[in-house]
């Protein structure tokens, strides 16, 4: 069984992937807090007793199921209600969110990186993080969740609520998208 204080090193283990892996799915800042801390919450008061080592999948199956939530809720809102925003301009700033803005470390911790080399660096990161942002649902979901998450094959599985195979594919199209599309913008060899 895990301790308070297992279970609280682990939340603050996972706060900062977690928020940048609900960030990905819902693209809303104040969302994706919310749908961490209920996943958080959710955890500690249903799972708080479960084995440390069962922490991690635990908890991504909830933020997965959190996340499902909340695009319901958007559905069903925007079914019933129309929303100020949906009447601004195209225009309007309102609702970007930019990453490296809110990002609080150092870029740049290399003594001897040029001004070159950094700006380099942001637009392939603007470039990835916008290609990972328009993938589909599922295929970004197993993409975050192997590759940032690092989880196997069968934790992703189970964290996703399918097969083995269908990660497998999901992530093979992933890759595949984010391949073509960065190769097409000259930040991959042809």
């Amino acid at each position: 069984m895990a301790t308070e204080q297992e279970l609280s090193d682990f939340l603050k283990s996972v706060e900062k992937r977690a928020f940048k892996r609900s960030l990905y799915h819902v693209r809303d800042e104040e969302a994706a807090l919310d749908i961490v801390q209920d996943s958080m919450m959710k955890l500690a008061e249903h799972y708080g007793d479960k084995p440390p080592a069962e922490l991690p999948m635990l908890f991504q199956r909830i933020l997965s199921n959190c996340t499902l939530d909340w695009f319901r809720r958007q559905k069903t809102r925007r079914a019933l209600f129309s929303n100020l925003s949906d009447f601004e301009g195209v225009d309007d700033d309102a609702g970007d969110f930019d990453l490296l803005a809110s990002f609080n470390g150092d870029l740049d911790t290399r003594e001897t990186e040029s001004a070159e080399d950094v700006t380099r660096r942001t637009q392939i990161f603007h470039q990835i993080e916008s290609e990972i942002a328009s993938l589909p649902t599922r295929q970004r979901e197993a993409f975050l969740l192997r590759y940032w998450e690092e989880m196997d094959v069968s934790e992703t599985a189970a964290a996703m609520g399918c097969s083995e195979g269908s990660v497998k594919t999901h992530c093979s199209r992933a890759i595949q998208a984010l391949s073509r599309a960065l190769k097409a913008k000259g930040f991959l060899p042809p």
